[in-house]
């Protein structure tokens, strides 16, 4: 577990080109002593978009991410490296690997697709949401443990629901200590609170980890707020499924979608 003060403002600190060690502000809901996903997955886009700076821009924008989450990530120092699986001028595919004491963590793969001017043709999505300065902030630090859920502004458009919520999310911290994080990564790395805004029952009772995370893009979303739109189904065989339709102030960018374990909570 890590110690000592004062916090860094910020979820993670660079350690050297390829790892980061996370602070208190990281730590997770379910266990004190693991990360939170939500911020990993906006570190893991952090580091994708330091592997694109390094080569010509080939106008390709990330439309899709698709985390598996290979076990638990402890509240200790990563590292995180990325691939090139399938290359090409208009689609390529990376493949991101987190790394926590030699083992494979997290393994996440990310599709990038040619920019296109297709106004003329853009339309389908959802209505905007209630932005957020019209809202009160929601302390969800009352329900949820956690440095990582402590270090958010919550504001539901309408009373919070089991199964059922639509919030805006934002946070004041760096994602990386000194570094600006691109629109991207600040965005993402807020969009597994999901799974936590719209509860069924519970967390004191019953256990409901994601093991994945996929999202999909048809915009690329702005940073300052995540809007989720978010609705939780749980099966009658351990299975539930958050689903979420993700908006940033400009309106709907996207979709996410997590697979969840459903279990009582141990001595509950």
């Amino acid at each position: 577990m890590i110690t000592g003060t004062p916090v860094p403002d910020s979820y993670y600190v660079r350690t050297d080109e390829h790892r980061f060690k996370p602070t208190a502000h990281a730590g997770g809901a379910w266990s004190s002593d693991e990360q939170h996903f939500s911020p990993l997955g906006g570190l893991v886009v952090h580091a994708v978009d330091r592997y694109l700076a390094a080569r010509p821009d080939q106008g390709l924008v990330l439309s899709r991410i698709s985390y598996d989450i290979l076990g638990r990530p402890a509240l200790d120092e990563c590292e995180i490296q990325v691939e090139t699986v399938r290359p090409g001028r208009t689609i390529e595919l990376l493949e991101a690997t987190v790394h926590i004491g030699g083992r494979a963590v997290v393994r996440a793969r990310a599709w990038l697709l040619s920019a296109q001017d297709t106004t003329a043709v853009a339309g389908g999505a959802d209505e905007r949401l209630t932005p957020p300065e019209r809202l009160r902030p929601w302390p969800m630090a009352e329900l949820w443990p956690g440095g990582y859920i402590a270090s958010l502004d919550v504001r539901p458009v309408a009373p919070p629901r089991p199964g059922r919520t639509t919030a805006w999310v934002s946070t004041p911290l760096a994602l990386v200590a000194g570094e600006p994080s691109s629109p991207l990564a600040s965005y993402l790395a807020l969009v597994d609170t999901a799974n936590g805004i719209a509860v069924r029952r519970s967390p004191k009772k019953w256990m409901f980890p994601n093991v994945d995370l996929t999202v999909h893009l048809h915009r690329q979303p702005q940073a300052g707020w995540t809007g989720l739109d978010t609705t939780v189904v749980f099966g009658p065989t351990g299975q539930g499924l958050t689903s979420t339709v993700l908006h940033d102030v400009h309106g709907p960018v996207g979709h996410a979608q997590q697979i969840l374990t459903v279990r009582p909570m141990p001595g509950a």
